[in-house]
């Protein structure tokens, strides 16, 4: 064998050349039709309408409010300001209930309007809120659950929503992950009092940045609208408080060419997903997330987890692995927004005791999925990942020198 041959051959971290010659991501944005986009970037830049809800954004509204099947939907400049004005019009304060697995956004929100976020545990084979577990975390300061419809699977809602009513307190969902995902026959965006969706670059509906409340409740409705637009009710007339939290139309032209296209990424989504199935297969120790048959999905996020005594090597070691190929495996929601600041420096007396959380954040990781990703390149993952644990032993020896390994410590 050439030394050329011979280090094409040979895996990354151990010396050779990446195998996968430009970066695979895990959410790389899809972008749909170029023409189309730069025609209504255009038909913007002629009218001078850029914001203040023009056109676009009404339009934007109407077909997120019709795909998630609810009455209203108020687009944002992003999710996490959706979130924030969310919290601020169900009037919640106190205390919220919110899994410590979902992205630091969600308990931050409420964190940025005065709200301590109590975290709560998950279950160990959905990744999602424990209703049993949350419900013992309520008391007199509690006002409502922030719950999260995690990798497009909805959260427990029916569950969820008794115990808000038999407790008085208020329900709401971040639906980042979920746009076009369903309970049963049910569109995620319907339930509890209000949803929040995320549009962000790496989503699967995406604006390039953007976000929604949608809700069934008109004066939810109508006071998010006013605070995202400084309280204004007429030219000059302010009737609340507010903030500048309204999308604007170039946003929202992103947005609609994204509809145009969903059908198609979807369809991508799922062979994708077909492929991943395949590819870690044979594969000891990784196993795929599987999804609930009864639901729609949007399959945005390739999902699996690590069991480090039956691959050879943890999940930190793995993805060091990967990354070295340029495939950018990530390890979400790691480590934890409890282990996070300013929540690591004030946790309860006794500390947050959050096994499942513990767990599942040591082994999950996120695989490149979307319109960025072939099938080819999916079946070179799934072989340069059974020679990763063929040789697991060089593997985990130089991913525990790697720089990177160091620096990624929390």
């Amino acid at each position: 064998m050439s030394v050329s041959t011979e280090a094409r051959m040979r895996l990354a971290i151990l010396g050779g050349r990446p195998h996968f010659p430009r970066p695979l991501h895990v959410g790389a944005p899809n972008i749909g039709d170029r023409e189309r986009l730069l025609q209504r970037i255009g038909t913007i830049l002629d009218t001078r309408r850029l914001s203040n809800f023009g056109p676009n954004v009404r339009l934007f509204e109407d077909m997120v409010a019709a795909r998630a099947q609810v009455k209203h939907c108020v687009a944002m400049c992003n999710g996490t300001v959706a979130l924030e004005i969310g919290a601020r019009a169900l009037g919640l304060a106190g205390e919220v209930i919110v899994p410590a697995f979902t992205f630091v956004a969600t308990a931050h929100a409420l964190a940025w309007q005065g709200i301590r976020p109590v975290f709560c545990d998950i279950d160990p084979v959905t990744h999602l809120i424990d209703p049993q577990k949350a419900e013992a975390l309520i008391t007199p300061r509690t006002t409502g659950i922030l719950a999260v419809h995690l990798w497009g699977r909805p959260a427990p809602v029916d569950a969820l929503q008794e115990i808000a009513d038999r407790h008085g307190i208020r329900l709401m969902f971040d639906a980042a992950h979920a746009f076009g995902c369903s309970h049963g026959q049910r569109m995620v965006g319907g339930f509890g009092d209000l949803e929040v969706f995320s549009f962000h670059a790496t989503k699967f509906l995406n604006s390039a940045e953007g976000g929604a409340i949608v809700t069934n409740d008109d004066e939810l409705a109508r006071r998010a609208r006013l605070m995202s637009n400084f309280g204004f009710t007429g030219l000059d007339r302010v009737e609340a408080l507010g903030v500048n939290g309204k999308m604007n139309e170039l946003s929202a032209a992103v947005g609609l060419n994204s509809f145009e296209s969903m059908e198609e990424w979807l369809a991508v989504n799922r062979r994708n997903m077909d492929a991943w199935r395949e590819a870690l297969a044979p594969l000891r120790g990784i196993s795929l997330q599987a999804t609930d048959g009864r639901n729609r999905h949007n399959h945005q996020y390739v999902v699996c987890e690590v069991e480090a005594e039956q691959a050879g090597l943890d999940r930190d070691q793995l993805v060091e692995a990967l990354r070295a190929e340029n495939l950018l495996a990530r390890r979400y929601f790691h480590p934890g927004c409890h282990r996070m600041e300013p929540y690591r420096s004030h946790p309860p007396a006794g500390g947050w005791d959050l096994p499942c959380t513990e767990r599942v954040g040591r082994r999950v990781m996120v695989l490149p999925t979307g319109t960025a990703v072939s099938t080819r390149d999916i079946a070179l993952a799934g072989e340069l990942m059974g020679r990763i644990l063929d040789e697991a032993p060089a593997v985990a020896a130089a991913a525990n020198a790697s720089p990177s390994r160091a620096e990624a410590k929390p």
